[in-house]
């Protein structure tokens, strides 16, 4: 199967997940995530707000942390510190996902400690499959981004022994499903 056949397929499986199972299987993969050395040691973490049904992250938003969230600019991520609560700070962007307003303060990837990406899918390589922009490729490809640890949060019938990838995909560091979290990489302990 291809990386849009796949895609397809596991869209519509996440759509048939029903509105509780979603929210138990979010609260589940928050909790455990929370009890990451990786996670308790940030204190600026990269986030983003649940589309189509991804891994829904806000029972996270009130732990003491800084966080920050992606807009789109052009075919780049640009990443924004903002209350998570403050809806004045966030507008629907380009793809309908909810963004932080173009005056949001930018946060330089010094000031970064994790980043949490979302997937439509993860292998047991830490490869991803995303919705097929490249905006997450093109982050970690970029040498300031690379020494910053990643975890891909997807749900674990997502969690697949291989995908297809091309020659510009990157591997994460982790992998969190509501079951487990495991290390791919070196980069941080878990």
């Amino acid at each position: 199967m291809n990386k849009a056949e796949l895609r397809r397929s596991l869209l519509q499986a996440r759509r048939q997940l029903s509105p509780e199972m979603w929210q138990a299987q979010s609260a589940q993969l928050c909790t455990l995530l929370q009890t990451s050395s990786q996670f308790q040691q940030a204190k600026t973490i990269l986030a983003y707000f649940s589309f189509r049904q991804e891994v829904d992250l806000s029972s996270l938003f009130h732990l003491d942390k800084v966080w920050g969230f992606p807009r789109c600019v052009e075919q780049s991520l640009s990443w924004h510190q903002c209350l998570p609560t403050d809806t004045a700070s966030f507008q629907p962007g380009k793809y309908g996902i909810l963004e932080p307003i173009p005056d949001a303060p930018v946060l330089s990837p010094e000031a970064v400690d994790l980043i949490l990406v979302p997937c439509v899918a993860c292998d047991d390589r830490g490869y991803r499959l995303g919705y097929g922009g490249g905006f997450y490729d093109r982050l970690l490809t970029a040498s300031e981004w690379q020494r910053i640890p990643t975890i891909g949060i997807t749900f674990a019938f997502a969690h697949l022994p291989q995908l297809p990838i091309d020659t510009w995909d990157q591997p994460l560091h982790a992998i969190c499903t509501e079951h487990h979290l495991w290390q791919i990489s070196p980069i941080g302990a878990f």
